[in-house]
């Protein structure tokens, strides 16, 4: 796995040939037990750093088409699951937790809704004020920049543009953003943000 901006943090990733960007997968270590977030299979090198990093405790998943490798992760870990509470009913895997706005899976790891995108309630993940993970909704399809899933896939634009501008309104101190699709943001991330807000306000 790739170290990324804390010491405490690593990423994986598969390059997806039909739309010419990285899928991400995020892992925060931490002593009372490691979360990852939306996991892609792994290879058996990284299957191997993830060990030697203490293994699973957490598996969030940040939306019901990123489930991935969350039941191989459950099966060789004994990992406990997380899903958005919007799609509790249906959700295609059982979950320990639901997350809603403001729920924390663990100290320091916070949750807030997005609305509009692909699926109901789609979790954005604020770790320790300053590192946001993001699922499907909010991505980097060009270095440097954060953009949108296609307004053709959103299920209401509306709705995602407001649910955007409120997190970003919510977590002023947001430094980088670790995308589930695309290029990540390591520094300035909530300029980059605004940047992103006040495009998709001028596009309405």
């Amino acid at each position: 796995m790739k170290a990324l901006h804390r010491k405490d943090l690593y990423g994986w990733s598969v390059f997806d040939e039909s739309r010419n960007l990285d899928f991400h997968s995020a892992l925060w270590v931490r002593p009372e037990g490691n979360v990852v977030i939306d996991p892609l299979p792994l290879s058996a090198h990284d299957a191997a750093h993830l060990r030697s990093l203490g293994g699973v405790a957490w598996v969030v998943v940040t939306n019901s088409e990123h489930v991935r490798a969350t039941r191989e992760l459950v099966s060789t870990f004994g990992a406990k699951v997380a899903g958005p509470r919007a799609e509790a009913d249906t959700f295609p895997l059982k979950c320990d937790r639901s997350l809603a706005t403001g729920d924390a899976l663990v100290p320091g790891l916070v949750a807030t809704e997005l609305h509009g995108s692909k699926t109901p309630g789609e979790l954005a993940l604020t770790l320790e004020d300053t590192t946001l993970v993001t699922g499907d909704l909010i991505r980097g399809h060009v270095g440097g920049r954060l953009n949108l899933l296609p307004e053709a896939k959103l299920k209401d634009p509306a709705k995602a543009r407001a649910s955007v501008s409120e997190l970003v309104a919510s977590w002023p101190r947001i430094d980088a953003v670790l995308v589930g699709d695309g290029w990540p943001v390591f520094r300035g991330g909530h300029a980059i943000l605004q940047e992103l807000v006040a495009t998709l306000a001028a596009t309405r």
